[in-house]
């Protein structure tokens, strides 16, 4: 996954109703009137926010017959569960750093 796609992720997941459709897509792949039968938006607005999670690389789809299932990118997840990681693990040094500073401030 390039650094493009990992920032329009992060993008994409800023919308509530895309982390309600991945939440639900970690639990199983699903068609689109699966997913818009457990939101309050229309089928066409499930379709809109697949598209964006789509071109963002976190869901892909494969044709069933008439119908198109999405499910989860777990690489394109990954990638940004690394991501997050690396900032948990940054500010977690941060603030040893800091509290670090405090003590021997006191001392």
């Amino acid at each position: 996954m390039d650094t493009n796609q990992a920032g329009d992720g992060w993008s994409a997941l800023a919308d509530g109703t895309r982390r309600a459709i991945v939440s639900r897509l970690a639990e199983a792949p699903q068609a689109v009137g699966q997913l818009a039968a457990q939101l309050p938006v229309t089928r066409s607005a499930v379709s809109q926010h697949l598209k964006v999670l789509k071109n963002a690389g976190l869901v892909s789809e494969h044709a069933a017959g008439t119908r198109r299932i999405y499910r989860l990118n777990p690489t394109a997840v990954a990638a940004l569960r690394d991501q997050l990681d690396t900032f948990w693990q940054r500010a977690l040094a941060g603030y040893v750093d800091v509290a670090e500073e405090a003590t021997e401030e006191s001392s």
